[in-house]
């Protein structure tokens, strides 16, 4: 099974549902609700997506929607040794964008899918969006 890491952008395309990138990440969250592939975020996607939606709906109804997320989503942990490879890496000018790939690297993730392709040019993993995903696997 395929483990994909989901950047914070296709979470909030899936909640927000953000058009013309709802559909794709809505069949993504599908596919892992029947098990087909793996979806993983950093703990980091949590709080930023609490955060957006928190702007658009009282707190009570954004954690019912995070728990949901849950449910299909594995949450990965932000330590200290990725911190630490976030701020010592040159790679990425955004320090988020380093820590979302370096929690993909350590969490041993097959894919990282993100909108932002430019912001992972030089990732170690395969990077792609979910519309590329998509068409790869059907």
């Amino acid at each position: 099974m395929k483990k994909l890491f989901i950047d914070t952008n296709i979470v909030i395309d899936l909640l927000s549902q953000r058009e013309p990138f709802f559909e794709d990440s809505a069949s993504l969250f599908s596919m892992a609700d029947k098990k087909i592939i793996e979806l993983s975020v950093s703990s980091l996607t949590i709080a930023n997506t609490s955060y957006i939606l928190l702007r658009q709906m009282s707190s009570n109804k954004a954690k019912t929607i995070l728990r949901k997320l849950r449910l299909i989503v594995k949450i990965l942990p932000l330590d200290d040794k990725i911190i630490g490879l976030a701020l010592n890496d040159d790679t990425f000018s955004d320090f988020e964008d380093g820590l979302q790939h370096f929690s993909a690297i350590e969490n041993n993730q097959d894919i990282i899918i993100t909108r932002n392709l430019k912001d992972f040019k030089n990732s170690k993993l395969p990077v792609m969006t979910a519309k590329q995903f998509l068409k790869i696997i059907n």
